[in-house]
């Protein structure tokens, strides 16, 4: 490992928070027991919806996959332990708008039975497949665990003009009060350094960069004793000024290599790929031990908790589960955020399952979450431009997207935003700037779903109309080719044709036959007397 000093960039902007993080490391890693029920949305990444591939009714198995998602930037989803399918129903999820969303509600059993759903472990390590380890990041439902929960596979796979020569791993952890990153990195460095030579060997850069926050001293101690060893010498561990929001992608990027990611682009755009170190961990997990991504650390802490820890807890366990096994709840407890204080959002109930992105539960008083003032005009002091770490002008997207002028939002860089909450942090005003931007987004995205929508109905309509006419046209050709071909051949050959008909021969035997009978009729209707000479009437006179 290398040991030269590291030179550090600065992003702009950014505050200085108070951590809040000693209250949730006086203890270690607690495994929580499974509850009762674990409910599993059936959307727990960005990218497409999975699909469920079990029923009510259904035995599952620890790591079985229940809900598939076949997509390039999609992710499965396991059962986290063993037990039945209740039902695939709505359930509330956590989410800011409070609705519900299809769920896989499994109940159960307590056996932890895998049967034959664990990966089998990979072994040649040093002679490992980018191709496999990509597809054993896939098949486990990784995705990234820093709370943005893209599926990780994608990461491993860089487009071919991408050439990457810096894996960033981080470690920062920024936002106040949250600790599961630390104290993974305190508990199982290992799995994390292991889970970085996977990467590694993958990726083949030229350089892997470890940032962690300047706060966290055991993590520090712990990463560099896990890693050793002067065979790593390309692999720094660099300890960052602990500056909110360090711990996001494009600033810690900027502050390790002093790249700049475009605008609207992407870290690979600028030869670097950026992994959590709890991703890192899972891969780990998912090569050595064949196990699917079914569970995480999440952070249970606030003032608002007898008890604040960190908890490993299987997916789709009650957030009111978590709070049981942090002591409860204390008095006045005002609001309940999953997430950070600046990053997180509020919700309404503590029956929405744990999901892959909960990172944390904090349970808050209002000295901790302080009730926003009266919303006051904008007074136009720049605060929020001073402290964007983004560059960009919240002032300006404030007045657009309060106007619902979405496409000058847009033109002002809307979405390289990452909702930080410093320009709402910092605002004399009161004034929710990030919701603002939130809404804005949001639209846009309903708008360029509904747009895509109403253009394959479009192109449905567009398709079927060329189907009819060209059926039509096809039908009309036909008919003219017969015709024509009747035309051109010769009387005889007609003739023939008719008697080679077995339906136009039997037309033509009734046709004779009732020419033939009315003959026979007029034939019939001739006077008896007609054609024979005149008698001689003397004759007849003497006859008589």
């Amino acid at each position: 490992m290398t040991s030269t000093p590291h030179k550090l960039w600065r992003f702009n902007g950014g505050l200085k928070l108070p951590d809040h993080k000693a209250e949730s490391t006086q203890e270690t890693v607690f495994k929580a027991p499974l509850a009762e029920y674990l409910t599993l949305p059936l959307r727990q990444h960005i990218g497409e919806m999975a699909q469920p591939v079990v029923k009510a009714g259904d035995k599952v198995y620890k790591g079985q996959i229940i809900a598939r998602c076949d997509t390039y930037v999609g992710a499965h989803i396991h059962a986290p332990t063993s037990g039945r399918v209740r039902g695939i129903e709505e359930h509330p999820v956590p989410h800011p708008s409070g609705l519900t969303a299809p769920c896989v509600v499994i109940e159960v059993d307590g056996d932890e039975d895998w049967g034959e759903h664990r990966m089998p472990p990979i072994e040649d390590l040093q002679n490992l497949d980018p191709a496999r380890l990509r597809h054993r990041v896939r098949e486990g439902g990784l995705v990234g665990m820093g709370g943005a929960a893209f599926p990780s596979a994608v990461k491993l796979n860089p487009r071919p003009q991408q050439t990457i020569d810096t894996l960033v791993v981080n470690g920062a952890e920024c936002e106040p009060y949250i600790t599961c990153d630390d104290m993974l990195m305190r508990t199982r460095a290992d799995a994390v350094i292991q889970g970085l030579l996977l990467v590694k060997r993958t990726l083949q850069p030229r350089q892997c960069l470890i940032g962690i926050e300047d706060n966290k001293p055991e993590a520090l101690r712990a990463m560099t004793e896990a890693l050793g060893g002067e065979e790593n010498d390309n692999i720094r561990i660099v300890a960052v000024p602990s500056i909110y929001p360090a711990g996001g992608e494009r600033q810690l990027i900027r502050v390790l290599t002093g790249r700049e990611v475009p605008s609207e682009g992407l870290p690979a755009d600028v030869g670097v790929v950026c992994h959590n170190v709890g991703t890192l961990a899972n891969i780990y997990r998912a090569v050595i031990r064949g196990e699917p991504l079914i569970s995480r650390i999440v952070t249970v802490t606030g003032s608002g908790v007898q008890r604040p820890r960190n908890l490993r807890v299987p997916f789709g366990t009650p957030i009111s589960h978590l709070v049981a096994h942090a002591g409860g709840y204390s008095d006045d407890v005002e609001r309940l955020i999953m997430g950070g204080p600046m990053m997180g959002f509020a919700l309404a109930s503590d029956q929405v399952p744990i999901i892959k992105g909960t990172n944390c539960i904090l349970a808050a008083k209002g000295e901790e979450v302080d009730p926003p003032g009266p919303v006051m005009p904008c007074i136009r002091c720049g605060e929020c431009v001073r402290v964007c770490p983004a560059n960009l002008l919240p002032q300006q997207l404030y007045w657009f997207t309060r106007a619902r002028d979405f496409d000058k939002a847009q033109d002002y860089s809307l979405f390289d935003c990452i909702e930080c909450g410093c320009c709402a942090h910092v605002c004399p005003s009161n004034i929710p700037l990030v919701q603002f931007y939130r809404f804005a987004k949001n639209e846009i995205w309903s708008q360029e779903r509904e747009k895509q929508e109403a253009d394959a109905a479009r192109v449905r309509h567009e398709m079927r109309q060329e189907r009819l006419a060209r059926e039509k046209r096809e039908k009309a050709e036909r008919m003219n080719r017969k015709k024509q071909a009747l035309n051109d051949k010769p009387a005889e050959n007609k003739a023939s044709d008719t008697g080679s008909d077995p339906k136009k021969a039997a037309i033509q035997a009734a046709l004779e036959r009732a020419q033939a009978k009315k003959a026979a009729q007029g034939a019939d209707t001739t006077p008896p007397d007609q054609g024979k000479p005149p008698s001689d009437t003397r004759t007849q006179e003497k006859t008589r």
